[in-house]
């Protein structure tokens, strides 16, 4: 029998203008963050296109990456890069 392997994701965090953050999740961060740039992407960012990516971490499900970034968002701004530094 032969076992689907599903890729991996990463969950990112993005600077964005006005000096906020947005975190996601996503297969392909750079193609992630052209779609958020082009104004194709969430909500937020359409409203406060990113400037960069700060950080990206990969998970080796969706299901992994969803609870990291839920952990992520839960912490206060000065912690959400030492996340990504820590193991996320």
């Amino acid at each position: 029998m032969t076992e689907t392997v599903s890729p991996p994701y990463w969950l990112y965090l993005l600077e964005c203008e006005g000096g906020v953050y947005y975190a996601g999740i996503a297969l392909d961060v750079e193609q992630r963050f052209y779609q958020h740039l082009f104004g194709t992407g969430a909500k937020f960012t359409r409203a406060r296109p990113p400037l960069r990516v700060l950080a990206a971490r990969e998970y080796p499900s969706k299901s992994d990456a969803l609870r990291a970034e839920l952990r992520l968002k839960a912490l206060a701004r000065g912690r959400k890069i030492g996340f990504f530094a820590q193991g996320g």
